[in-house]
């Protein structure tokens, strides 16, 4: 249920009263999802999870209460591990094949971060929690899939954050499983950005592209990789690159998110590649300036429900 004063509690509800959508199992505290229920006029209707019950999963809630009362909008740092907690529990669940998959919904990175806990992101954290070493964040919509080098990080620790080993392992791990996971009939078509304004200008705006960048590419190609780049990024994201690409692979978190955002906000959802186990979410935040008043659009969330039921059998995993 991600953050409890954020709005995932009401996504939560919309996803528990949609009859197309598969089992599913909500983990997160009950009273609060009763309490936005009734507050936002939406029905709520789910039966206690119950680990290894006879009778099969429709809708149920495994209620894990949250350790202080939650209004909704004004988030606590009391309730930081509680965020953390949700997410140990469901990943260990997946791991133990429990549970299919793993769709997380929004949180705030501030609150855990305001109650003195080191924390990056949940992509980084659930690979803590699967014990693997590297995992690709990718965004991905109907029209565009675009993949990030790096992730959570202040944009002038990006270029140190760089390396040709990581950008390789980016890409072995984008080309193994961009293929099995949206069942390509070929090896995907990877374009990298550059990471410079005009991908450096032949070393006059920065060499990161030569030392870097263009070297990782070079061994991916050696390897039978369909990788390209790096190009300017202000041109990659233009239509007609756009389709003889599988997937653009940027440089670091807002090189790359807000072109697809702008494309299908909506229809766009985050994967987690390198995971034993599928995980995909929103690509949105917690949105705490509507969670009081509800109306949250559950799109993103149920785009994401869909992709993890479709892809229940985990993709290629990759520990390093």
């Amino acid at each position: 249920m991600g953050e409890p004063a954020g709005i995932g509690a009401e996504l939560c509800l919309h996803l528990l009263a949609d009859p197309a959508l598969p089992p599913l199992v909500v983990l997160g505290d009950r009273t609060i999802l009763a309490q936005r229920a009734q507050q936002f006029g939406l029905p709520f209707t789910a039966t206690d999870y119950v680990a290894n019950a006879p009778a099969p999963v429709t809708r149920a809630v495994w209620h894990v209460p949250a350790p202080v009362a939650v209004v909704a909008g004004k988030p606590q740092v009391e309730n930081a591990e509680y965020i953390l907690q949700q997410l140990q529990l469901a990943a260990a669940g997946c791991q133990r094949q429990e549970f299919s998959a793993l769709v997380t919904a929004p949180i705030s990175k501030e609150t855990i971060l305001a109650a003195g806990i080191p924390f990056v992101g949940q992509t980084e954290y659930l690979a803590q929690c699967a014990g693997v070493q590297r995992t690709v964040m990718l965004l991905a919509a109907p029209a565009m899939r675009v993949a990030l080098a790096t992730t959570h990080l202040p944009l002038r620790a990006v270029a140190e954050a760089l390396s040709e080993e990581s950008l390789l392992a980016v890409l072995t791990i984008l080309n193994s499983e961009l293929r099995r996971c949206f069942n390509l009939s070929a090896p995907p078509r990877i374009k990298v950005c550059g990471l410079n304004p005009h991908a450096g200008e032949g070393g006059y705006l920065g060499d990161e592209e030569q030392r870097i960048i263009a070297p990782a590419i070079k061994q991916a190609q050696q390897q039978g990789m369909h990788v390209e780049g790096p190009y300017p990024a202000d041109t990659l994201f233009a239509t007609t690159r756009l389709a003889q690409a599988d997937c653009i692979l940027a440089m670091y978190h807002d090189q790359g998110l807000p072109a697809i955002k702008l494309l299908d906000f909506e229809n766009t959802i985050n994967i987690t590649l390198g995971l034993p186990f599928i995980r995909t979410s929103p690509d949105h935040g917690v949105a705490l300036d509507i969670a009081a008043a509800g109306g949250a659009n559950p799109q993103s969330m149920f785009t994401a429900v869909h992709f993890a039921a479709m892809h229940q059998s985990p993709c290629n995993p990759h520990h390093d």
